[in-house]
């Protein structure tokens, strides 16, 4: 907060004995993206560790204001106490067992200035403290598609006790701090539940202007010593006296339009009423007296048996008669109820050999593995299939404890998509390269390619399932690629160590390959976007060293920033070949594609006009991106293989030709570590050349390419000599110990400061 300069929001913090979860219910209002607010704790009286809980965080963060209520009045005199004192433009209000997401005040409050709302309020991640039921949003429906306006009679409606729609008096809104003090309005102390619909109510009766943005930003939890979700006859009585005031205050002309819908709500607390009495009398055995009052309310009914049939319903009683399965050990001494949790956030498609980068997340993952952690692999999204509907990760039980993927069903092994839309593209796939082989292209047009899964926008969906597979248990959550990073506080574990993999600077590629008159195959980045991704995790890392300064300069300062280049498990001995002549690996991402076709359009004529009898083996899905341009003899396209191994021993010469694409050195580290003759562009070595420089011939133009690998081919000691230096570059700078060093210390650094408790 700018002092002399009244903060953009003060945030109220009513409190009564929370310290089990006011820690982490403080920590992520004052760890906003908006830095410019004050937040108002008020303590109701509590006799637990509360207030010395908000003293130590206060005495770090001066934004935060502690405020003690000399005795017990609930938490409508609590907030009403912190409205008193309060001097944002916009009050927002935060239970103190609660969370928010760190971008939640700054969205709501461009969005409300934007619409010029009075009031705005956003999506609520629902999830109970035992985890035993899944996280739910609040809204639903049309009210959870898109932004919306609330009319008073539509929030009147939304608000009947027991109905079907979603419930608008829970959500915890932003108020312009002027509506409240113009119009004298604030909470009524004489409830202790349904306050906040009340106060909105009174503010809508007054004009104001309620937006709804439906994004899940606010985290609210259920737990035992919850008071929001319990009814009683008492509370029950205090709404019914809450109308009667209701009605009075706003005078006829107010009330006429919206008595029907009021007195709909009126009737679902009478309903709610004689449920509760009904409930009382079973558990003090009067069942007679219980069946009388549902005969006088058989709306009643399904309330009281909804309890018991959720029970019946529930496996938990047939689960605790049998021992739960143990977790089998995989990752050294430790137990995996002792060893720290890793949540990695991932979409991509896993396999063995399926592209350089998701060989990198396995080899990363495997070396925190046997650090001793404990690793989880969640797929928020069913584009992880893609367009095959079947589904074996590599590393399942050996690298991940536990592997789920959003829209499949685990068989075995095997996760098969749910989804039939996915098997009827794979279908018309396979009839399409049927067809193609006959010269038949009519099905061309319908099957597309699967979009980039990496790069997709995130849906409420994705970030309920991330919550659900989580289940707030991850002590550090790794997001693959920059994209994943907004679906690290959806782990419900604010405060927990976070990480990214940037696999590349995204925000550089647009521009190289318009140099190029090629098109990148992922979503694209300017730096400002690429910037607020990353930054959305405590420490990125980097696969080269240009591309850690790159994030550096444009991260926020002090945001930490390690290299951890791609290790590999080298070959014992070089190998300068057996004359396969030459080899390309590689996935089908826009580098891989067009550095193979420049390498086929400029490099390949000069070596076959001299050496006919060489061949150019590809592997790898890139072949399938290429085929169109494999006009010339000599190139064969090999497709997936299972393994790459053999084809490593018998190549004399690998060849790495990218023209951009500055994080892709993974495969060049494949064949360093396979002791293999390398001939490559600059790009490819950028961020490792003064590693590699004397292990990789380096060569742009076509021709100098082309006598560089001829060279190689005409001289076997000189191909030797380089083999042996690549393998040996391979054991000094890119074994498990040198390459993840860095990042493995950072997070076992991180993880135990945010241990320490307060």
């Amino acid at each position: 907060m700018i002092a002399g300069c009244n903060p953009v929001v003060s945030v109220v913090v009513a409190n009564y004995n929370g310290a089990r979860h006011l820690a982490i219910a403080l920590r992520s209002i004052l760890a906003q993206s908006l830095k410019d607010l004050e937040v108002l704790f008020v303590d109701d009286a509590s006799t637990d560790r509360s207030i010395e809980i908000a003293e130590a965080l206060a005495a770090n963060d001066a934004r935060l204001r502690i405020l003690r209520l000399p005795m017990n009045c609930g938490p409508a005199a609590a907030r009403n106490a912190a409205l008193a004192c309060a001097t944002g433009s916009w009050i927002a209000v935060v239970d103190s067992d609660d969370f928010i997401h760190p971008a939640r005040l700054r969205r709501l409050v461009d969005a409300a200035e934007v619409a010029q709302a009075d009031i705005i309020a956003d999506d609520m991640l629902a999830f109970d403290d035992d985890h035993r039921t899944p996280p739910r949003r609040m809204l639903q429906g049309a009210l959870g598609a898109a932004p919306s306006w609330v009319t008073p009679e539509q929030f009147v409606r939304c608000n009947r006790l027991f109905a079907a729609t979603p419930p608008l008096g829970y959500l915890k809104p932003l108020i312009r701090a002027s509506l409240l003090t113009s119009h004298r309005i604030a909470y009524n102390v004489e409830m202790q539940i349904a306050e906040d619909y009340d106060l909105i109510l009174r503010l809508l009766a007054r004009g104001a202007r309620f937006r709804l943005l439906p994004e899940l930003l606010y985290f609210y939890r259920r737990h035992a010593a919850s008071i929001s979700h319990r009814l009683s006859p008492s509370t029950l009585a205090g709404m019914v006296a809450a109308d009667a005031r209701f009605r009075s205050w706003a005078g006829e002309a107010t009330v006429a339009p919206l008595r029907a819908a009021l007195d709909e709500r009126l009737a679902s607390v009478a309903v709610a009423t004689a449920a509760e009495m009904a409930i009382a009398n079973l558990k003090a055995r009067r069942p007679l007296a219980a069946v009388g009052g549902l005969l006088k309310q058989p709306a009643a009914v399904p309330i009281v048996a909804r309890p018991i049939v959720a029970r019946l319903a529930s496996p938990r009683w047939l689960t605790a008669r049998f021992p739960r399965r143990k977790t089998r050990d995989i990752g050294g001494a430790m137990t995996e109820a002792r060893r720290p949790t890793i949540a990695v956030l991932s979409r991509q498609r896993l396999t063995l050999g399926s592209s350089g980068s998701s060989a990198y997340l396995l080899s990363l993952c495997g070396a925190l593995r046997d650090s001793g952690f404990a690793l989880r692999l969640v797929c928020p999204s069913p584009s992880v299939l893609g367009r095959v509907p079947f589904l074996r990760v590599a590393g399942d039980q050996t690298v991940f404890d536990r592997v789920a993927i959003r829209g499949t069903s685990r068989i075995g092994g095997w996760f098969v998509a749910r989804e039939p839309a996915v098997f009827v593209h794979a279908a018309i796939g396979v009839a399409d390269r049927l067809a193609r082989r006959f010269g038949i292209t009519m099905l061309s047009r319908f099957a597309k390619p699967a979009p980039y899964a990496v790069g997709m926008p995130w849906s409420a969906e994705d970030f309920l399932f991330v919550a659900a597979e989580t289940r707030g248990e991850a002590d550090i959550v790794l997001a693959d690629y920059g994209f994943l990073t907004p679906g690290i506080p959806y782990a419900l574990r604010p405060g927990a160590t976070s990480a990214v993999v940037m696999h590349d600077l995204f925000s550089s590629r647009p521009a190289v390959f318009a140099s190029l008159g090629a098109t990148d195959s992922v979503a694209t980045l300017d730096e400002a976007a690429e910037a607020g991704l990353l930054a959305g995790a405590d420490l990125v890392i980097a696969i080269q060293s240009e591309e850690a300064a790159a994030a550096r300069r444009i991260l926020p300062a002090g945001r930490a920033v390690v290299v951890a280049p791609m290790a590999i498990d080298p070959v014992a001995e070089p190998q300068a070949g057996e004359g396969g002549g030459l080899l390309f690996v590689g996935s089908s991402t826009a580098p891989n594609v067009d550095g193979l076709r420049w390498f086929l359009a400029e490099v390949w004529p000069h070596i076959r006009a001299q050496r006919p009898e060489v061949e150019l083996i590809v592997a790898g899905t890139v072949c399938g991106a290429v085929a169109d341009a494999v006009n010339a003899p000599g190139v064969v396209l090999l497709g997936r293989v299972a393994e790459l191994a053999p084809l490593y021993r018998r190549a004399d010469v690998v060849i790495s030709p990218l023209r951009a694409g500055s994080g892709l050195k993974i495969k060049l580290i494949e064949a360093l570590g396979h002791g293999k003759p390398v001939v490559a562009t600059t790009v490819t070595a950028q961020g490792v050349e003064h590693l590699v420089r004397d292990a990789v011939a380096l060569a742009d133009q076509p021709q100098d390419f082309a006598a560089k690998v001829m060279h190689l081919l005409a001289q076997p000691k000189e191909r030797a000599a380089q083999a042996e230096a690549a393998l040996a570059s391979a054991r000094r700078n890119f074994s498990v110990g040198t390459a993840y060093a860095a990042a493995i210390d950072h997070l076992r650094a991180r993880h135990a400061a945010a241990a320490v408790p307060i």
